[in-house]
């Protein structure tokens, strides 16, 4: 069976490395609570792990890594951690987005990003406009994301489009819908890590792991380093993606 015959990317399929990382970092609450501090503490103490794997991913050349940083049912949480993750927000970007730079990391934000306070926003937008043209690295941050809002906003779109006479219902296909999500320019997540024990993926990229393999730690967040992504790597590794083929089908591209 050829390449073409598959109907699959054929380096998608082989590749011993993942091309697009995706993570829920879980656990920053219960790492901070385990230490008898307060639950914000922990979230800043995820700001070290989220440097390490930002390193870790730019120095094996992986093209582009998703952080999912604050979920739309997040502002569900108590007020004093939620604006407390908002000043996080605002001081990592004011710490971090030089050096990203530096790095030729290409920084974006997706979500309903118009939720936030204005000097936060402003902020994004200027880290956005800043890292625009890197060509290394491109970090995704998933902030007030929802993969349900992610599918409904790309079916309103299209619906505008019908609506206006630009596309015929018969042209929605998958290609089209997939067309209008976020993370659309990118390839799907090959590889999609939870830490902290839970085993769901909690409305993170619906569309997007539909073939992602799942990856998930008891580590909680803070205690993920560099050590623990090359363990997942190493998992992915050992992998057999068949994307809906046999096993000696894809034994023969390998062999092709």
């Amino acid at each position: 069976m050829s390449e073409q015959d598959s109907g699959v990317d054929a380096e998608r399929l082989l590749s011993a490395m993942p091309r697009h990382v995706a993570i829920i970092m879980d656990g920053n609450g219960r790492w901070a609570e385990r230490r008898g501090k307060p639950r914000y503490r922990g979230h800043w103490a995820g700001v070290r792990a989220v440097r390490d794997v930002v390193r870790f991913c730019s120095d094996r050349e992986i093209r582009a890594l998703t952080l999912f940083a604050f979920s739309s049912e997040n502002w569900r949480r108590p007020k004093r951690e939620v604006g407390m993750l908002m000043e996080l927000f605002l001081v990592s970007l004011r710490r971090e987005v030089s050096k990203l730079h530096k790095e030729n990391v290409r920084l974006r934000f997706i979500g309903e990003l118009e939720a936030f306070p204005p000097r936060l926003l402003s902020h994004i937008r200027a880290a956005e406009e800043k890292t625009r043209d890197n060509s290394g690295l491109t970090l995704s941050v998933a902030a007030n994301y929802g993969g349900r809002w992610d599918i409904t906003q790309a079916a309103r779109r299209i619906a505008e489009r019908v609506a206006a006479g630009e596309l015929q219902p018969a042209a929605v296909d998958p290609e089209l819908l997939q067309s209008h999500l976020c993370l659309a320019d990118l390839p799907e997540p090959d590889l999609f890590i939870r830490t902290g024990g839970e085993q769901r993926i909690s409305n993170f990229l619906l569309w997007q792991l539909a073939y992602s393999e799942l990856y998930f730690t008891e580590t909680l967040w803070p205690d993920f380093n560099a050590e623990s992504l090359e363990q997942a790597f190493a998992w992915f590794a050992s992998r057999q993606r068949r994307f809906g083929m046999t096993g000696a089908q894809v034994e023969s591209l390998k062999g092709a």
